[in-house]
């Protein structure tokens, strides 16, 4: 290996790990605030990139039917909730608005637009559009009334809602994969690399985001009801910090994170239904470097993972996956010595 080997290499590392680092951090994100190891991560940006993939054909995306449905249950969830409580017929159908008041919008205009092919910027803010409002709706219908459950069976949960999504993604996709067009087909030469335009967009848009968060963490109330949400649940409540709305925040934020990952992975991987298991569970393992609380961490741990990901695929690439998910061992014994914990932790 010469040096324009290693340069184009640690290029394609840094390039997936900036994606690595937005998951990571979406995952460090839900478990902080709802003690949730959430597994689906991958399936948003799985969604995302095969949603954009079913605009260029022209036709409505199967992720249009599946949020009007996970709204409709959610409606029907809240209804029988409201009327068990005995709440007011007015007040449920706020609720029920309020519900509604993304997803059948989304829906009407993916529906509107679709056969009409918009460009691909407007076929990304539609995606967006559609993924994003699947946040909320998975904690309600998934995690909401297990909020003080263990986190093994919360994880447990996540391990069957991964599979339930995976298994829609089938039935809403078809097994056929997709290779979304690039955002922008600039070229740059710098000495020997050579850097596409999708890769500005992604480095541009990790800076973004991650800048974007630490603001919104640091300076809004709502960024610092989570964060104290993330230091002491019991104390957050009885400050007044509902953990449901939280837990429904956070929520929208990763599948905002995973969508948006979709969109910026989609140009340069050929997606099915199932490849976001293993880009979230990536995500994961930096997530993991991180022990689940630092975001700085998550981002370095993310980069670790893109660059070893890269330069495993050169010296073995048929054990890519396995260099990368064996780095976890070590880190996880390391950990283990390292901190103290209970035995249900």
């Amino acid at each position: 290996m010469d040096l324009t080997i290693a340069s184009i290499l640690a290029l394609d590392g840094l390039t997936n790990g900036a994606v690595y680092a937005l998951l990571a951090l979406a995952t460090v994100l839900v478990f902080a605030v709802t003690r949730v190891i959430f597994i689906p991560q991958g399936e948003f940006v799985a969604f995302a990139a095969l949603t954009v993939g079913v605009f260029q054909l022209g036709k409505v995306p199967g992720t249009v039917w599946l949020l009007l449905a996970m709204a409709a249950a959610v409606v029907v969830l809240d209804a029988v909730a409201g009327w068990r409580r005995g709440a007011a017929p007015r007040r449920l159908a706020l609720g029920a608005l309020r519900t509604l008041a993304v997803p059948l919008p989304a829906a009407a205009l993916s529906i509107w637009l679709a056969p009409q092919q918009p460009p691909l910027m407007l076929q990304a803010l539609l995606t967006l559009a559609l993924i994003t409002p699947m946040g909320p709706l998975v904690y309600r219908l998934a995690y909401q009334s297990l909020a003080g459950a263990s986190v093994l069976v919360l994880l447990i949960v996540s391990v069957g809602v991964h599979f339930a999504l995976t298994g829609i993604g089938l039935v809403a996709f078809g097994a056929e994969g997709s290779r979304n067009p690039s955002f922008w087909d600039a070229r740059f030469a710098l000495g020997p690399l050579a850097i596409s335009g999708q890769t500005v967009i992604i480095f541009g848009v990790s800076a973004a985001l991650i800048v974007l968060l630490f603001l919104y963490f640091e300076r809004s109330l709502q960024g610092k009801a989570l964060r104290a949400t993330a230091v002491n649940r019991l104390g957050a409540r009885l400050m007044g910090i509902s953990s449901d709305t939280a837990g429904r925040l956070s929520f929208t934020m990763a599948a905002f994170i995973g969508a948006l990952s979709g969109l910026l992975i989609g140009p340069n991987l050929t997606m099915v239904y199932d490849s976001g298991f293993l880009i979230g569970l990536k995500g994961f393992v930096a997530a993991v470097f991180a022990g689940l609380a630092s975001y700085p961490l998550a981002f370095v741990g993310a980069l670790g993972v893109g660059l070893l990901e890269s330069f495993g695929s050169f010296w073995a690439s048929a054990y890519k996956e396995v260099i990368v998910f064996t780095a976890i061992l070590p880190v996880l014994l390391w950990r283990s010595l390292r901190d103290r914990h209970s035995d249900e932790e």
